[in-house]
């Protein structure tokens, strides 16, 4: 018997964690976290981690656990939320998972082994030294010839990813996007029902987008961000939009108006690039908050049914 599982997923500030929370209230659930960034501890405002208030008593798994020094990939990402619902399930709660981190939620859900994946540390530092020496778009560009399809799926900021997807080519002979199709043969361990939150008119996801950075400078993401820049060692963690876009303002290279317009263009950015990415799922059971008043029920019925297995 495949495991069930919900997975509400979305474009950024699209509401995926509101909506999470009153599925899982609905039907006895826990939520686990599928942000690649929600995982660090300290940075609760510029990746939105829920408060306690907004958490509603539900549990929540995977959120500010890792310090932003650490390295963490996608492998150790899918072993933990694996053992976290195998324990939610085990006390007959109901997974929820919750994010908008694509790779993550493929990884985990679509039943990819990573146990073909070496580790190699001489070649992932000689990576390290080409891309300060050349630059990620240098290295972005090799992946593009190399591995198209999942040079595709990643942002020149996304330096590690970009990295790890070479190591494993030059290591194994074999691109990542290869390897994913090997390992999805076998199947995925889960029955899945996905929703995903998508808004018919694009302006309103981009109004949302706007309206929660101005609330998240209202709350103090300029004083999270500098404490965080100033730390000084580049981490994975650093590349978390709200931080990135706000180091030219705390260098005096640009003004706050200028920073917090780039930091909304880029968040628009990434939530298109989140929504290319979902669209390739045959599998998504869409709602539209904008064209739909009752989408909440809407969802918490497509959840109640999914677990009956009607």
């Amino acid at each position: 018997m495949k495991k069930k599982v919900i997975a509400v997923v979305g474009p950024t500030a699209s509401g995926k964690t509101s909506l999470a929370i009153e599925i899982a209230k609905a039907v006895g659930g826990e939520i686990v976290s599928c942000d690649s960034m929600q995982i660090y501890k300290g940075m609760t405002i510029a990746t939105a981690q829920p408060t306690e208030e907004e958490k509603q008593g539900i549990p929540h798994h995977l959120i500010a656990f890792l310090d932003p020094s650490e390295t963490y990939s996608v492998a150790q990402y899918v072993e933990d939320a694996k053992n976290c619902i195998d324990d939610i399930i085990s006390r007959e709660k109901v997974p929820v998972i919750a994010g908008g981190t694509g790779l993550y939620v493929d990884s985990l859900l679509g039943g990819i082994d990573f146990g073909f994946v070496p580790d190699n540390s001489e070649m992932r530092e000689k990576l390290r030294v080409r891309f300060e020496n050349e630059g990620a778009e240098k290295l972005l560009d090799e992946l593009r010839e190399i591995d198209p399809e999942t040079a595709g799926q990643l942002h020149v900021n996304n330096t590690g990813r970009i990295i790890r997807a070479l190591e494993v080519y030059y290591l194994t002979g074999e691109t990542i996007s290869a390897q994913k199709v090997k390992s999805r043969e076998k199947g995925s361990n889960y029955d899945v029902l996905y929703i995903y939150i998508n808004y018919k008119d694009r302006q309103i996801l981009y109004d949302r987008i706007e309206k929660r950075v101005d609330i998240m400078v209202e709350t103090g993401l300029l004083e999270e961000a500098e404490k965080f820049i100033s730390l000084g060692e580049e981490t994975t963690a650093k590349q978390a939009i709200g931080y990135k876009e706000l180091k030219p303002y705390f260098n005096n290279e640009c003004s706050l108006e200028e920073a917090l317009d780039n930091l909304k263009k880029e968040t628009r950015h990434y939530a298109k690039r989140q929504m290319t990415w979902f669209r390739r799922n045959k599998d998504l059971s869409e709602i539209n908050p904008d064209t739909d008043a009752s989408y909440c029920l809407t969802a918490i019925n497509a959840a109640k049914n999914f677990l009956k297995g009607e």
